[in-house]
């Protein structure tokens, strides 16, 4: 997981660092959907009679995109800009970027009276993936974050990482069990505590702009904003194509999967490090604050955005007999893993 909160003296550099991060960090996922939509048939594919209406665009810092089927074009241009101001809604609850948004001030003062329901519902989200991951999955990464940015954002930086000192200061802000929520208050339980949403609220995102799209009688549809979800099938009952992934020269897709009214995450050490090597990227190990490295990939489709987003975090630092009981115990959850080695092995659950 990844996040950033500027200071004065580092604004520049570090919202440079993010900028990269964010626009890298779900590469995969973004290709995956640009390569979706290229596959859609334009004309014999198409039921008669259904307009399509495509937005592109940005949401929270990622590239995004919409394709909705809809026997209106007039409704369905409504519809885009109705997800569009939910979109501008939910940015100003979960970003990073601006300083006046509800996240940024629960971080910047540790607590937050009468929070919008959406921050606390992702937050209860995000503490059943935590708790099923045995806190591989830690929104409260954020001050490991904060730190390698600083460091390697920094004049000739050490390619080690920060000292041992410095890194044992920003995991002993890490846990997510200290962080307190309910419907009134939301707080931090240490003074320097800070949370990212990175992992999860693109996730969360694109399931509240197909929960728009679906309440104006839109039944097929493909959402990324920074995860896909596919509302339904494509008009013609066919399931919508999504590929997924690139070899280690980012050259060619792995696979491509067919999905309807499923979800589709994928995460990779490659989408941003933060130096030549293996130890930092965007990927944080809660435990240790060194990067993600026992997997080239992770896919997850599941049923819903969310779920898939977290779960692609939190699963690029479990092994793959941890991973295998989850899926089978959360229903509709499939997990494919490309394993890190020279061989590159799929598995798949």
């Amino acid at each position: 997981m990844t996040a950033h909160r500027p200071s004065p003296r580092n604004q520049l550099t570090r919202s440079h660092v993010m900028a990269r991060a964010l626009s890298r960090r779900r590469f995969i996922s973004i290709t995956a959907s640009a390569v979706g939509l290229a596959l859609l048939p334009a004309g014999a594919g198409a039921r008669e009679g259904v307009e399509t209406v495509t937005w592109a665009g940005q949401a929270l810092g990622a590239a995004a995109s919409m394709t909705v089927h809809h026997t209106d074009k007039a409704e369905a241009e409504l519809l885009v800009r109705q997800a569009l101001a939910e979109l501008s809604r939910l940015e100003l609850i979960f970003s990073l970027y601006r300083t006046d948004t509800a996240l940024s001030e629960l971080n910047r003062t540790g607590v937050l009276a009468a929070p919008p329901r959406e921050l606390v519902d992702i937050l209860g989200a995000a503490r059943v993936i935590w708790e099923r991951t045995g806190g591989a999955f830690d929104p409260s990464v954020q001050p490991l974050w904060s730190l390698l940015a600083r460091h390697f954002g920094g004049a000739d930086p050490d390619p080690s990482g920060p000292s041992e000192g410095r890194l044992r200061e920003a995991l002993d802000l890490v846990g997510y069990g200290d962080v307190l929520v309910s419907e009134d208050r939301i707080a931090l339980g240490r003074r320097g505590m800070a949370l990212t949403l990175n992992g999860i609220a693109q996730g969360f995102v694109t399931d509240r702009i197909v929960a728009v799209l679906r309440r104006g009688g839109v039944a097929n549809s493909l959402v990324d904003m920074g995860e896909i979800r596919a509302l339904g099938s494509r008009p013609d009952g066919s399931p919508w194509r999504v590929g997924v992934g690139f070899d280690r020269q980012g050259a060619g897709l792995q696979r491509v999967l067919e999905i309807a009214d499923k979800a589709v995450a994928t995460s990779s050490p490659d989408g941003y490090r933060f130096a030549k090597g293996r130890r930092f990227n965007h990927l944080i190990d809660p435990r240790s604050g060194l990067g993600a490295s026992r997997y080239r990939s992770i896919t997850v489709v599941a049923p819903d955005a969310t779920t898939a987003d977290a779960f692609s975090t939190g699963f690029s630092l479990l092994p793959p007999e941890d991973i295998r009981k989850i899926a089978a115990a959360w229903p509709g959850l499939q997990v494919q893993l490309r394993e890190a080695s020279d061989t590159g092995s799929l598995l798949e659950f």
